[in-house]
């Protein structure tokens, strides 16, 4: 059982909101702005807690720079329940903007199975090819469900 301590010196019990809260804060100092992403586990755990509390689709990009360190992070498409359209044009526009070397795409599966469709396998090719042509790399496409799915770590990258 945890505690909070309240501004006036008494405790309470923490609430499951409290828990998020400060779980939410810690793992956003793993994304902050300037911080090198070195292991993929961390950036699938953060990932996870931005995304699995939504009912649509959401995809997010994780802008780096040649060192691996965060400029951004943006969610750049919205969906329904079970799809959200991806447009390469605007990841492009986004990744010059930030001026990113590489960069990390995210979504969510709110069925639970984060196993990639065909149509996930296919945005990922496309946006693999397009980034290539301006010099950017795409390191991983993680897929957030029940579990956390890596493009990269499955070989499909």
């Amino acid at each position: 059982m945890l505690f909070i301590q309240e501004t006036d010196g008494d405790y309470r019990q923490a609430r499951e909101a409290d828990v998020l809260d400060a779980a939410t804060e810690l793992v956003n100092g793993y994304f902050a702005k300037g911080t090198a992403i070195t292991e993929p586990a961390k950036a699938a755990d953060y990932l996870k807690l931005q995304l699995a509390q939504y009912e649509h689709e959401v995809f997010v990009c994780v802008f780096l720079n040649s060192q691996h360190q965060v400029l951004a992070l943006d969610e750049l498409f919205r969906g329904t329940l079970d799809g959200a359209s991806v447009y390469p044009r605007e990841v492009i526009k986004a990744v010059l903007q930030h001026n990113a070397a590489a960069m990390i795409v995210a979504h969510n599966h709110p069925s639970g199975i984060s196993e990639p469709s065909q149509a996930d396998r296919t945005i990922t090719d496309k946006l693999k090819q397009v980034l290539g042509l301006i010099d950017v790399k795409l390191l991983d496409h993680f897929i957030i469900g029940e579990s956390v799915y890596s493009f990269a770590e499955n070989g499909l990258l």
